[in-house]
């Protein structure tokens, strides 16, 4: 059918039909013969949707409608050609514009996947920092209760403190009032014991005016080493017994008369020369010096002197009342010292 059209039209037309022609009215026919089909399935389906000779009129009148398109178009050819050809270049731009939008879709879809993986990270992200600010808050928490609870604790200090002070203050106060009082009534007791040491002295100096190898130094009343004890030894002579009884009984009587309140005290030291001495009992003048004070501290405990209220001391040769190294000032400086003071 399609080939006797043709030499059809090439007998009418002859060199003025164009060859492209037939193969768009091929073309025609073939798109009519489908779309007849389609019509034909379409009718079909029609007719069994909502009747058969409904759709069936329906499709003839199309098939009239696309045969008479089809004799129009054979005289819009030369525009259908241009047509074409400009169809043809639009579908260039638009292949070449799909290619564009495909390679902005890929990348695209890179990019989204790029970004949810980062959102993904970032709400992870997010998430730790989440459970961090949780612990955080926590330990603010916990660190707020620690230290309100030793802002309680300081505030405690601080008034244990503030009472300690006031305690400190008040008991500055007693010990200074304290002191004074103690100060006054110590005051009160040396003035006490040196009008009793005026008396002892005087009552010494009475019992001993004889003794010429007696005499009193400032407050001290001074025995010569030889009145009392033999040379290098610490054992009493006789005469230093005797004159020991007068000290001892001196010694009671002002016992005595001292009130209780007032707390005195014998001292006695044993100096010696600076002739160093070396025995197996006597080692230095320290240990002699100091037997000697000791002696004189028993014997006056023995002759009824309260022991509690005697002292004894020694110096050796380290406390000289003369520079010199002659017979006379060695002399001198071996004594025995007896001084009534304060405990």
């Amino acid at each position: 059918m399609a080939g006797g059209r043709s030499r059809r039209h090439n007998s009418e037309y002859g060199e003025f039909w164009p060859a492209y022609v037939d193969v768009l009215s091929t073309l025609l026919l073939v798109v009519m013969f489908l779309m007849s089909i389609f019509m034909l399935s379409q009718y079909f389906a029609m007719q069994e949707a909502s009747g058969k000779d409904t759709a069936l009129q329906r499709l003839n009148r199309q098939i009239a409608e696309l045969t008479n398109l089809l004799s129009l178009e054979k005289g819009k050819s030369r525009s259908a050609e241009d047509e074409l050809a400009a169809l043809q270049a639009t579908l260039s731009d638009l292949k070449d514009e799909h290619q564009k939008l495909s390679g902005f879709a890929l990348s695209g879809d890179e990019k989204a996947k790029t970004a949810e993986g980062r959102i993904q990270s970032l709400t992870v992200e997010l998430d730790q920092q989440k459970e961090i600010s949780n612990e955080a808050l926590a330990k603010v928490d916990l660190l707020n209760q620690q230290m309100l609870a030793l802002r309680r604790q300081i505030a405690a200090l601080n008034d244990a403190l503030e009472a300690s002070e006031k305690k400190d203050q008040d008991s500055q106060d007693r010990i200074k009032d304290l002191g004074a009082r103690l100060n006054a009534a110590l005051a009160r007791q040396v003035q006490e014991l040196q009008r009793y040491r005026s008396d002892f002295f005087g009552r010494l100096r009475e019992l001993l005016r004889d003794r010429k190898d007696i005499r009193v130094v400032g407050d001290r009343f001074v025995f010569e080493s030889e009145v009392l004890f033999p040379s290098g030894q610490a054992t009493l002579t006789p005469e230093g017994f005797g004159a020991m009884d007068q000290l001892a009984a001196a010694i009671r009587d002002l016992a005595k008369t001292i009130p209780p309140e007032i707390k005195w005290a014998l001292q006695v030291d044993g100096h010696t020369d600076i002739r160093p001495i070396a025995s197996a009992q006597f080692p230095s003048n320290w240990e002699l010096s100091t037997a000697r004070a000791v002696s004189v501290v028993k014997y006056l405990a023995s002759r009824g002197v309260p022991a509690e209220n005697l002292v004894a001391a020694g110096h050796g040769e380290f406390q000289p009342l003369e520079s010199g190294t002659d017979e006379d000032s060695l002399r001198r400086n071996r004594r025995i010292e007896l001084k009534l003071t304060n405990r």
